[in-house]
């Protein structure tokens, strides 16, 4: 299930890079081909305009009729108007296309300066499904001197812009597909580089996962205590969780708390720790600094540290008469709050040298009374109407079936991304 969530993750990641490149790559060529083509309409105005050169350039009485014959001639083609002016700016000329007079009053709007000697200005512009370009360049006599500027609007015609429509489109088409194509070819490339990595990663979780089972283990030996309360309490505490619908990354915390809580005790004396007869008020103090030796030690390990809220405040009270910060209500972590319910309820339902184990009802008639005392009243509550089921499946089941349990816990919470 967890390689399926990493090839699921590889593969929408994928797709997103895909959109993404695709429509930043895309945007970019298609501005580019519309460059291009800017460009190439320029081109074929600039060279169209160039022809009046030698006929601007005449200083006879018949320039005006002769430029004028000209322009009717291009107004014929593709410029819908003409403008010619002299070398001192001056107007000499102006025809416009019969029945194009709405859009060259539209376009005339945009006004254009007049370009230097050796420089040309347009604007292209769509209005509907055509195109136009606003051209503004010198015009220069074979000595290269300065003889007037011409300015013309021309129109693209409907089949020269529709090709280039299908060529921007095809370029766009070819983009996406290279994309998805090299997305689809590194696929499998990812999924051969993450295997190995997320082997390594699951093994070190596992490894973790382990060493805390063998360290929680380890403090119950200590306790002379064993492994048993130590899965019932940590599956009490993660299905009660559960119930409370907390995420599973706060359930992680709590999992490693419930293995640990105890973690301190392993620097407690055994005269004061295995004592068979009730402490004395100098020995309970220092039986209580185990919750600081327990804190001191997973501090050291940063993969440990989400036990803290369970290791340094599971001794709180919810009346502020715990130990060891005196915290009240929810000052606690949420975490500490439910595991003291659950290690309570444990001890209280468990076989103990001392006593026999309390069914669920004698459990909760004990625990009633400290209900905002000790317990977050509000918890205890949900707890008792809940964990009776839990009770059943988990109170009487043998170590092998507790330890299986908590595995299928485990690895839904730890080993499965959220």
């Amino acid at each position: 299930m967890h390689t399926q969530n990493i090839h699921r993750l590889v593969v929408t990641r994928l797709i997103i890079g895909w959109m993404l490149l695709s429509v930043i790559i895309g945007g970019i060529v298609y501005y580019l081909e519309l460059q291009k083509v800017d460009k190439l309409v320029f081109g074929l105005a600039t060279v169209e305009s160039r022809l009046f050169t030698t006929t601007l350039d005449r200083n006879s009485a018949s320039r005006k009729d002769a430029l004028k014959e000209k322009a009717d001639e291009f107004i014929k083609r593709h410029f819908i108007v003409i403008e010619l002016y002299d070398e001192n700016r001056n107007q000499i000329l102006r025809v416009v296309r019969p029945g194009k007079e709405a859009i060259e009053g539209k376009i005339a709007t945009y006004v254009q300066a007049f370009p230097l000697e050796n420089a040309v200005h347009y604007n292209q512009f769509f209005m509907g499904k055509n195109s136009f370009l606003q051209v503004m360049l010198p015009l220069q006599d074979s000595k290269g001197d300065l003889i007037g500027y011409f300015k013309g609007v021309y129109q693209v015609d409907a089949e020269t812009l529709h090709n280039i429509e299908i060529d921007i489109v095809g370029t766009l088409l070819l983009v996406v597909v290279v994309i998805l194509m090299t997305a689809i070819m590194l696929y499998p490339i990812i999924i051969s580089l993450n295997k190995g990595l997320v082997k390594l990663s699951s093994d070190l979780l596992n490894g973790n996962i382990e060493l805390m089972d063998v360290l929680g283990s380890a403090i119950a030996k200590r306790d002379s205590d064993t492994n048993s309360h130590n899965y019932r309490v940590t599956i009490y505490a993660i299905r009660f969780a559960e119930i409370l619908g907390l995420p599973s990354a706060q359930i992680r915390k709590l999992t490693a708390g419930a293995f640990l809580h105890d973690v301190g005790k392993i620097g407690i004396r055994d005269n004061i720790l295995l004592k068979p007869a009730s402490l004395t008020e100098e020995e309970f103090a220092v039986m209580r600094t185990h919750v600081l030796l327990g804190t001191d030690i997973i501090s050291r390990s940063k993969w440990l540290e989400g036990a803290r809220e369970v290791v340094e405040f599971h001794h709180e009270k919810f009346d502020g008469s715990g130990y060891m910060k005196g915290l009240v209500g929810n000052e606690i972590p949420l975490n500490a709050r439910i595991f003291t319910i659950v290690d309570v309820f444990d001890a209280l339902t468990s076989r103990r040298p001392y006593k026999e184990p309390f069914d669920f009802d004698e459990a909760m008639e004990l625990m009633k009374p400290d209900s905002g005392k000790r317990f977050d009243p509000k918890l205890l509550q949900i707890f008792h109407e809940q964990a009776n089921s839990l009770y059943q499946a988990i109170s009487h089941a043998p170590d092998d079936v507790l330890e299986s349990m908590l595995k299928d816990l485990i690895r839904q919470h730890f080993l499965r991304p959220e």
